[in-house]
């Protein structure tokens, strides 16, 4: 039986570790070096901004840019390690939930998805910023 968004999401959620949006700032102030990928398309990014200091990398790119079989030049330098702590996201989380699956997937350990996106993020209080 084919799968449906809704369910692939539940399923990633039900394997990858799911944080609130207040413990992801409290892991982001605890190691300035965790990333946060916001799997969005760009121009969806630059319509409702995003967790500041988030990398935009939209979830088709991230099959390729997280992979270290393919050319360098397709790749993104910062997902070399795969032991960087690593928070997906995208505006209300089923998106960045498959984000985060895939990357546990290709081996990344440390990986977390955001509960509710970057719109949780915004209720809580926390500041959003435009992309750069």
């Amino acid at each position: 039986m084919a799968k449906t968004f809704q369910a692939m999401a539940s399923e990633a959620l039900a394997q990858v570790p799911v944080i609130s949006a207040a413990e992801a700032k409290r892991l982001l102030e605890l190691d300035p070096n965790t990333l946060v990928i916001d799997v969005r398309d760009a121009e969806d990014v630059r319509q409702t901004g995003s967790i500041p200091g988030a990398m935009n990398i939209s979830y088709g790119s991230l099959t390729y840019k997280a992979d270290n079989e393919v050319p360098e030049a397709w790749r993104e330098p910062r997902l070399s390690d795969r032991t960087q702590p690593i928070i997906t996201t995208c505006i209300l989380g089923p998106l960045g939930a498959l984000a985060g699956k895939l990357l546990s997937d290709m081996g990344f350990s440390d990986v977390s998805i955001l509960e509710g996106g970057v719109q949780a993020w915004a209720d809580a209080g926390f500041p959003v910023e435009a992309p750069r």
